[in-house]
């Protein structure tokens, strides 16, 4: 298929290994802040077929691990009312709340449904006029476009019975609050890029330029990743620190401008509280004031709801990139995909689970092979 087999080819990826090992003159640590990405390097073992020359830490770019607890409740609480109908990517269905899951709210009478766009939800809203209809508004710049698209069309069409639960976290923010935290080890990014697909790299280019760090825009499959984490060598390796674009089939310095217009249309910035981190200011997205009739935590009163992360969960170190999921002492034992303490062992982006799926029997050798 055009545009995958040639970025999953094996002797390309093994060919990038070696120019990687032979540009690097120390270790440098790199950090991905992409749960798709996380995936891709712990399933094809690229962290460990670079060991030495690269150390590959996971940021916090799984938008379903990186929603509080709290935030989790209030799901819980609307879907488990008898005159809504929850709608949800399924992804959300498993993380776990204070006391349960949306999966055990419908097994107990919750009407909930999975949706694959917000849109679906609206749909559903205009098909039942006597009940209220919530979509769980979650993610990054990504999805942001089509979460602000269902609101103003909601208003365009006057569905009273249609809000959203907003989630919505923005990555610059999170990047320079690693950054500036002192115990940050981050030395380069591969940024995500699908949100650049979005948003472009310009809100990249001060950060880079601030903190002296290079920035690619790095596709999904293990040939861009590689590729990505090459351009990072090569910028560190030459002193340099700049915004570059290896996802140049999909992305582009400006974004897409028409998503971008229509998100400023319908959400402004705000504070936003990240799943074991804590508040990042302006890190979010929240529904401006001519759109907050279709504001779900205004409408339903759920601004009492609050909710204290796990002890025992480290969910908020492994986001930070300062712990892998290994080295957890729950993982893989009173943390499992069946029995989770956090959202990173149940999201299909997590780095827990894909430690968990991929990485629980590495040997010390470490793997055998490359993509093939």
């Amino acid at each position: 298929m055009k545009y995958l087999d040639e970025y999953r080819d094996g002797a390309v990826a093994r060919g990038i290994i070696a120019r990687i090992k032979e540009t690097a003159t120390r270790p440098w640590t790199l950090m991905e802040v992409c749960g798709g990405q996380t995936h891709t390097i712990v399933r094809q073992g690229l962290d460990q077929l670079l060991e030495g020359a690269v150390e590959m830490i996971h940021g916090p770019g799984c938008p379903v691990c990186v929603t509080p607890l709290e935030q989790i409740d209030k799901a819980l609480a609307l879907a488990a009312r008898p005159d809504v109908i929850f709608t949800s990517f399924g992804d959300m269905l498993r993380v776990p709340g204070s006391s349960c899951d949306l999966l055990q709210v419908r097994a107990r009478g919750g009407t909930i449904r999975v949706v694959y766009s917000p849109l679906d939800a609206l749909e559903l809203a205009i098909k039942n006029p006597d009940r209220q209809v919530v979509f769980f508004a979650v993610g990054f710049e990504t999805t942001a476009p089509a979460n602000a698209m269902a609101v103003w069309r909601a208003r365009q069409l006057n569905v009273p019975n249609f809000s959203i639960l907003v989630s919505h976290v923005t990555v610059p923010p999170a990047m320079t609050a690693i950054l500036d935290a002192p115990d940050n080890r981050v030395q380069g990014f591969l940024a995500a890029g699908h949100v650049c697909a979005v948003m472009g790299w310009k809100e990249y280019e001060p950060i880079a330029a601030k903190y002296r760090v290079p920035i690619i825009v790095t596709g999904f499959e293990p040939v861009d990743i590689l590729e990505g984490m090459l351009m990072a060598v090569t910028q560190l390796e030459q002193g340099r620190h700049e915004v570059e674009n290896q996802y140049v089939r999909s992305v582009q310095r400006d974004g897409t401008p028409p998503a971008q217009e229509l998100v400023r249309t319908v959400f402004r910035l705000a504070d936003r509280q990240w799943r074991g981190i804590g508040t990042i200011p302006g890190s979010g997205l929240t529904l401006r004031e001519e759109y907050a009739d279709f504001d779900a935590e205004l409408r339903f009163g759920l601004g009492d709801i609050h909710a204290e992360e796990p002890a025992e969960c480290r969910a908020g170190e492994v986001l930070r990139g300062m712990l892998k999921p290994s080295g957890c002492s729950a993982f893989g034992t009173r943390c499992t995909p069946e029995h989770p303490l956090g959202a990173p062992m149940v999201s299909s982006e997590g780095a827990c689970a894909a430690y968990y799926n991929y990485a629980r029997f590495r040997s010390p050798a470490g793997p055998t092979g490359v993509p093939s």
